[in-house]
C-alpha cells in the first residue's frame, strides 16, 4: 500500500482517507523521515486528522541535498530535440539544492534570463546511504528507492544552450517544485513504474501528456546501476529521470540546423534567439504551471502542483 507523506513548515504528515495525520516524529529532514519508518506507519491509524487542503504544504524533499538529473530519457523528447532516441547514451547531470522549492510556490525568473522553460518530471527518492560502487539489484528498487514525488525541471534555455552545460540554467532558486507528495512505494508497486503519466498545463493548457512505458529510456533501475557506479547517494536524495515531449524548446529544421553550424557561435545564437523570442510556449509573467504524475487507475497518485510564474 502506498504511503502518501505531506511536509509543512512544522510538522510531517500521513494522507489518510480521513484526512491527513500528523507523523509523531522528531525528523526535520527527508533522509530524518525515511528513517523512522515506524511513526510513518503508526499514522496510519491515527484517528486525529485535519482536511489535507488546510496545510501549507512544502516540498517533501529537504535541503541540502543532492539532485542528480537524466538528460534526454524520453524518446519523444530526444526526436523533438533532432537525435535518434536508438544513439542517445544514459546521461547524467547535476543541479543544486538550492533550487528546489514549494509545490505551490512561485516560479521566480532571474531579471537576466528571457526563455524560461518546464519539463515535468518523475523524481525518485532514495532511501538508503549508497557508496559509489555499489551493485544495484534490478528485482530490489525498494530497497534503495523509497518513493516518487512530482517534480519540474524549470529551465533557463537561453543560460543553458550557449554554455554547452545545465547546471546554471537549471539551479536558479525555485527552479525545481517539488511535491506536493513524496509517495513511499514497496516493490510490487514500483513495479508499476512505467503506468505512470506525466502531465504539464500552462494556463489550462495541456502541454505534456505521456505514459512512461514506450517512452522512457533508461528506466531506474539501470539508472540507479550506472550512477552508483561513481556517486556516492544518500537518504533524501533526489534523482529526476526526464521529460517526454512538450517542452518550449524544440529543435529547428534540418536545413536551418545545418546552416547554423556553419555560422560563428555567437552569430549561431543570435539567429537562434531571436527566432525563439517568438515562440508563446515560453513561460511569461503570471502563467500557471500546474504539474500531475500518477496512473491512469488512480491507484498511484503523486498528486499535483501548481507554480505561478513571477519575474524578478
Amino acid at each position: 500500500m502506498t504511503l502518501t507523506v505531506l511536509r509543512t513548515a512544522e510538522s510531517w504528515w500521513l494522507q489518510t482517507p480521513s484526512g491527513a495525520a500528523r507523523i509523531a516524529t522528531p525528523a526535520t529532514t527527508t533522509a530524518g523521515l525515511l528513517a523512522d519508518r515506524d511513526a510513518v506507519r503508526a499514522a496510519a491509524s491515527s484517528h486525529e486528522t485535519v482536511p489535507v487542503d488546510t496545510l501549507d504544504l512544502v516540498s517533501p524533499i529537504t535541503r541540502p541535498c543532492r539532485v542528480v538529473a537524466q538528460m534526454t530519457n524520453y524518446a519523444s523528447h530526444v526526436r523533438d530535440s533532432g537525435m535518434n532516441p536508438d544513439s542517445v547514451p544514459l546521461t547524467f547531470f547535476r543541479k543544486s539544492s538550492a533550487s528546489i522549492t514549494g509545490p505551490y510556490d512561485d516560479i521566480v525568473k532571474p531579471a537576466h534570463v528571457r526563455l524560461l522553460d518546464y519539463e515535468v518530471e518523475i523524481g525518485l527518492v532514495i532511501g538508503r546511504e549508497i557508496s559509489a560502487g555499489t551493485a544495484i539489484s534490478a528485482d530490489r528498487l525498494a530497497d534503495y528507492i523509497a518513493g516518487l514525488v512530482v517534480t519540474n525541471d524549470v529551465s533557463a534555455r537561453d543560460v543553458q544552450l550557449p554554455q554547452t552545460q545545465f547546471y546554471e540554467a537549471k539551479s536558479y532558486p525555485s527552479f525545481t517544485p517539488a511535491g506536493p507528495a513524496l509517495v513511499l512505494l514497496d516493490d510490487d508497486e514500483l513495479a508499476r513504474f512505467g503506468e505512470l503519466r506525466l502531465r504539464l498545463r500552462v494556463n489550462g493548457e495541456l502541454r505534456q501528456d505521456m505514459l512512461v512505458d514506450g517512452d522512457m529510456l533508461y528506466r531506474p533501475a539501470e539508472a540507479l546501476q550506472s550512477l552508483a557506479r561513481f556517486q556516492d547517494l544518500s537518504a533524501g536524495d533526489l534523482i529526476l529521470t526526464g521529460t517526454p515531449v512538450g517542452t518550449a524548446l524544440s529543435a529547428p529544421p534540418k536545413p536551418v540546423e545545418m546552416i547554423g553550424a556553419l555560422l560563428p557561435p555567437a552569430v549561431k545564437w543570435r539567429a537562434f534567439f531571436k527566432r525563439q523570442a517568438g515562440n508563446r510556449r515560453y513561460l511569461r509573467h503570471g502563467d500557471v504551471v500546474e504539474a500531475s504524475i500518477s496512473t491512469d487507475d488512480g491507484a498511484i497518485d503523486l498528486g499535483h502542483q501548481r507554480n505561478t510564474v513571477r519575474f524578478a
